[in-house]
C-alpha cells in the first residue's frame, strides 16, 4: 500500500516552526516543483552519509518496495558518493543503464520539504537526531532514527511528542531486537525459565568526557557550521567529521558535545536488551547510585521499583541473573544455565532452546527478524514497529541517568512514570543539554 503525503509551503513551515520556532526554515524555491513519485514504492531520503547510513542505503537499495530518491550530507563527498551508489544501482535495473533520479543535498531541511519523500532515514552524529527528527514527524514523514534516540531527557520527550501528535511510523535503530539471540534470551527471562531476577549486569564502555581537541585547518566541501548544528560553536577536526568516504564510525561519539560515550553508543542496544528482558519497556529505573569513585567509568548502578538492580560494567554484553540459572547474550553469542548445569553455549543453540522451553510459553515477545523491514511494514499497516520511538526514549533515558551519574556523582531518584527527578535527588536542568542558537528543541 502507498501511503502519499502532501504539504503545502506554508503547513511545513508552520509544523516545523512548532518544534523550532527559532530555526531557518527559508527553502529554495526550486524544491517546491512538481516531482515525480516512484510508482507505488515507499519514497526515501537519507541524512547523515556516512558508515552506517551507507550500510542502511545498501539494505534499503535491496527492497523492492522502496525507492531511494534524495541523500544529503553536510560533506560533498560523502554526499555525492551516496547520490553515484543509488543512480548506479537503479540504473543497472534500467533498460537503456542510466538513471538520474537521485537528488542530493547539504541541508537537510531541503530533503524533508519534498513532497514527494514518504519517509527518511536519519544516521547523523546523535546531537542532531532530535531536531531532525522532529522537523520529520512535523512535515508527517515516517521516520528511521538511528540509535542511542538522542542527547538528553527532555529531547527524548519532545520526540515522542511529535511523533504521536503527526501520527507518524518511528523505528528507532537498535536492531538487536530484530536478533534472535536477544529475543529468545528476553523471552527466556519474562517466561520465568531462570527463576526471579535478582540482578542483571550490562557490559558496555565508558561515558561521555568533554571535547578538547585542538582546532585544525578547515577544508573545502564540509560545511563545518551546519554539521555542529546545536551542538556549541568550535574549530574543525577531523576526529569529529573526517573527511571524504571514510569505512569507520567517527570518535565523535566519545564527547559530550556530540554523544555520550560508550554509555550512550553501545548502551542503547544492551541497557535496551536489560529494558525488554525485564518487562520496563513503559517504564524505567527509580534509583540512580554514583561509582565509589568520581573517576570511574564503570560501577553506577541503578534499581526499579521492584528491587531489581543493573550494574554497568566494562566489557560487552548482557548478564540475567535469577533464582534458578542465567543468561548471557551479546551478539552471536548466548549462554543459559539452568542452576549450575549449562544448557546452552552459543547463538546456534537459540532454536533448540526456544523448542524446549518456550514451545507453550505464556509470553512471546514482539518477533522481528529484518529491522528495516519490520519499519517498512509498519508503514504500511500504520502499527507501531518493534522498536518505537517510546521504546527508544525509554532506553536512551536510561543511558542518559547513567551517564549524569558519572557526571555529577551524585544519587539520583526518578519518577519513570512522569519521567523527572523527585525528592531533590537530581537537577532538572540536567534534564537537557545546551542548544546553540537559532536550533532549539521545543
Amino acid at each position: 500500500m502507498k501511503t502519499t503525503r502532501n504539504l503545502s509551503r506554508r503547513s511545513f513551515l508552520k509544523s516545523t516552526a512548532a518544534a523550532a520556532a527559532a530555526a531557518p526554515f527559508v527553502l529554495p524555491s526550486r524544491i517546491w516543483s512538481a516531482e515525480v513519485k516512484p510508482n507505488g514504492r515507499i519514497a526515501l531520503g537519507f541524512i547523515g552519509m556516512g558508515t552506517q547510513n551507507r550500510g542502511l542505503l545498501a539494505g534499503f537499495l535491496g527492497k523492492k518496495e522502496t525507492q531511494a530518491i534524495a541523500v544529503c550530507d553536510v560533506d560533498t563527498n560523502r554526499r555525492e558518493n551516496a547520490k553515484k551508489t543509488v543512480e548506479e544501482h537503479y540504473a543497472k535495473q534500467s533498460e537503456n543503464g542510466a538513471y538520474k533520479g537521485c537528488a542530493a543535498y547539504s541541508d537537510f531541511r531541503e530533503l524533508i520539504g519534498r513532497k514527494d519523500i514518504d519517509a527518511v532515514v536519519i544516521a547523523t552524529p546523535d546531537h542532531w537526531h532530535a531536531f531532525i527528527s522532529i522537523a520529520a514527524a512535523n512535515a508527517k514523514k515516517d521516520i528511521y532514527c538511528e540509535k542511542p534516540l538522542c542527547q538528553s531527557i527532555h529531547e527524548s520527550q519532545s520526540m515522542v511528542r511529535a511523533v504521536r501528535k503527526n501520527n507518524v511510523v518511528f523505528q528507532t535503530g537498535s536492531m538487536q531486537r530484530s536478533s534472535k539471540e536477544f529475543r529468545t534470551a528476553c523471552e527466556l527471562v519474562r517466561n520465568g525459565l531462570i527463576g526471579k531476577i535478582k540482578n542483571v549486569e550490562v557490559a558496555v564502555g565508558g561515558p561521555g568526557v568533554p571535547c578538547d581537541l585542538p582546532t585544525e585547518m578547515d577544508e573545502p566541501g564540509l560545511e563545518w557550521d551546519l554539521w555542529l548544528g546545536p551542538a556549541p560553536k568550535r574549530g574543525y577536526h577531523s576526529e569529529l567529521s573526517p573527511r571524504g568516504v571514510h569505512k569507520h564510525f567517527p570518535n565523535w561519539r566519545r564527547y559530550r558535545e556530540y554523544g555520550g560515550g560508550m554509555v550512550t553508543d553501545w548502551g542503547a542496544h544492551h541497557f535496551d536488551i536489560a529494558q525488554w528482558g525485564l518487562g520496563m519497556d513503559e517504564s524505567g529505573p527509580a534509583e540512580i547510585f554514583p561509582a565509589g569513585d568520581p573517576k570511574a567509568t564503570q560501577g553506577v548502578r541503578y534499581t526499579y521499583a521492584n528491587g531489581v538492580e543493573v550494574l554497568h560494567k566494562d566489557g560487552n554484553g548482557v548478564w540475567f541473573y535469577g533464582a534458578e540459572g542465567k543468561i548471557y547474550v551479546n551478539r552471536g553469542k548466548f549462554e543459559l544455565w539452568k542452576g549450575t548445569e549449562q544448557k546452552a553455549g552459543s547463538a546456534n543453540d537459540c532454536d533448540k532452546v526456544a523448542a524446549e522451553y518456550l514451545a507453550d510459553a505464556r509470553i512471546h515477545l514482539y518477533k522481528s527478524e529484518d529491522h528495516k523491514g519490520d519499519w517498512l511494514a509498519c508503514i504500511r499497516s500504520r502499527k507501531p514497529p518493534i522498536c518505537d520511538v517510546e521504546v527508544g526514549a525509554r532506553t536512551v533515558n536510561v543511558c542518559q541517568l547513567v551517564n549524569l551519574a558519572y557526571y555529577h556523582g551524585q544519587k539520583m531518584k526518578w519518577d519513570p512514570k512522569k519521567e523527572r527527578f523527585v525528592d531533590g535527588a537530581g537537577k532538572d536542568e540536567w534534564l537537557d543539554v545546551p542548544h546553540r542558537d537559532p536550533w532549539k528543541v521545543g
